[in-house]
């Protein structure tokens, strides 16, 4: 659409929210705010600010209609996010906080009616995070309040509502982990039934539809006075993954990196996923089902590495030998209950010379973790690597030589990954991208990773 130049895309992440304004022709975001995502403790349960984020959201489009200005509103958000409407329009409940845990009997009562794997390949995960428990939770629990419910959006769509008047969901919000759909048949699951919700969730419409226009009030409420546009809105894992989809061919997959690490195999298989070894399918922006893996692989990062100034990258990579011929590693896991290795606490074999080996060891450690998480969702092709990942050499190059397959990253410069995937939504093209290359063979690992998983089998 090549009346559509600059596009402010509002970002909610769990911890942060910004609006920014993305230049099309660049790939670059040219202006930005952000304020902290806040969870009020209650009554009835800790919940989402979510007239804070409003006022937010109305202050930043009037700043940055003035300037830099922008020609369409896209959204993207976190997931295990939904919003429950009254007839009048207005939340009938406070939008859950989805790190709240609920009580053991309403947790026993919704094991007993989620569906299965096999149909939804949403694993079950702690808390809220399968939003069809908070669902749960809110008709069990507040039965008078979810009597005034009449309609029910995933979270991008609650703000699309806001700004346009219009009701919708999306395939990519319903399909990351909710027990709300099923990705094969792209359709809502048996679950929807059992908690007798169908007649109230909005329908599902795609990620690239302009649902409307800036409704008058808000238009008049950020000084806009023309006619904007307001696209549907995409969860914000896929909004990350959807430029590598529109610049790519399959297979190949994408490895996200930041407090989690999220593997996505584009074109690979649901055979191999197992729900007890973090392993799941997201949906993408074009409604196809993602075979999916994730660990905290940047938080362990974090905690394995408090306190201690890294080596540069040569001195690092200088220590691998040491510490390969000695078979010094850790096995996992640093944060336990998640990940593709399960059940096990951290060990440690060996001691590291200097502060060098030691951070060659996290290097190999998280390579090796990530390898076994791409293993898991049958990844095949060339693996892109994006976040703060992409500026350690070593676990580049050591993926590259356990994968047997090129690694690349973006070289300087790149993209914001979910502000862009919420641009493209508007029919932008996207910008060129450079990438740097990591091929195998740089570095034999065959017999440290296979004493890796000999030692993970004896440690039982």
């Amino acid at each position: 659409m090549s009346d559509i130049r600059k596009i402010a895309v509002i970002d909610i992440g769990k911890t942060n929210a910004k609006v920014v304004v993305f230049d099309a022709a660049s790939g670059q975001e040219i202006a930005c705010l952000r304020r902290a995502n806040t969870i009020l403790a209650g009554p009835p349960y800790p919940h989402f600010d979510v007239e804070g984020l409003w006022a937010f959201i109305l202050q930043s489009l009037r700043r940055f209609g003035a300037e830099p200005g922008f020609d369409a509103v896209s959204i993207t958000t976190h997931g295990a996010c939904l919003a429950l409407l009254d007839e009048a329009g207005e939340l009938a409940l406070p939008i859950l906080d989805y790190e709240y845990a609920y009580p053991a009997d309403v947790i026993a009562d919704y094991d007993a009616v989620r569906p299965d794997f096999r149909a939804t390949f949403s694993p079950r995960l702690p808390a809220g995070l399968n939003a069809g428990a908070q669902l749960h939770y809110q008709k069990r629990c507040f039965a008078a309040d979810f009597e005034k419910v009449s309609a029910i959006v995933t979270y991008p769509q609650y703000w699309a509502f806001r700004l346009t008047g219009v009701l919708a969901n999306e395939a990519t919000s319903l399909g990351c982990h909710t027990d709300l759909w099923c990705p094969a048949e792209g359709d809502f699951s048996s679950l929807v039934e059992k908690l007798g919700i169908g007649g109230k969730l909005a329908s599902v419409r795609p990620a690239f539809e302009p649902l409307g226009s800036l409704k008058a009030e808000v238009a008049d409420a950020i000084a806009i006075g023309r006619t904007i546009p307001v696209y549907c809105g995409i969860h914000d894992s896929n909004a990350s993954l959807l430029p590598h989809l529109v610049r790519g061919k399959p297979p190949f997959s994408v490895v996200s990196t930041g407090t989690w690490i999220i593997s996505f195999a584009v074109g690979g298989n649901v055979d191999g996923l197992d729900p007890a070894r973090d392993t799941l399918c997201n949906v993408d922006a074009y409604g196809r089902a993602v075979p999916s893996a994730r660990y905290m692989g940047g938080r362990e990062y974090e905690l394995l590495t408090a306190g201690r100034r890294p080596p540069d990258n040569a001195a690092i990579a200088a220590a691998v030998g040491d510490v390969v011929a000695r078979g010094v590693m850790l096995l996992p896991n640093v944060v336990e209950g998640c990940g593709p290795l399960p059940g096990g606490t951290l060990t440690w074999y060996g001691e590291p010379e200097d502060d060098a080996a030691y951070f060659a060891v996290v290097a190999l450690y998280s390579a090796l973790m990530t390898q076994t998480s791409l293993g898991l969702i049958g990844a095949q092709g060339k693996t892109i690597v994006e976040g703060p990942f992409a500026g350690n050499l070593l676990y580049l190059q050591v993926l590259a030589a356990l994968t047997g397959r090129e690694v690349v990253v973006a070289e300087g410069g790149a993209p914001s990954g979910t502000a862009e995937g919420a641009a493209l939504l508007c029919g932008i093209a996207p910008a060129p991208v450079q990438e740097r290359s990591y091929h195998p063979g740089a570095i034999d690992l065959a017999s440290y990773r296979a004493l890796f998983f000999k030692r993970l089998s004896e440690r039982g």
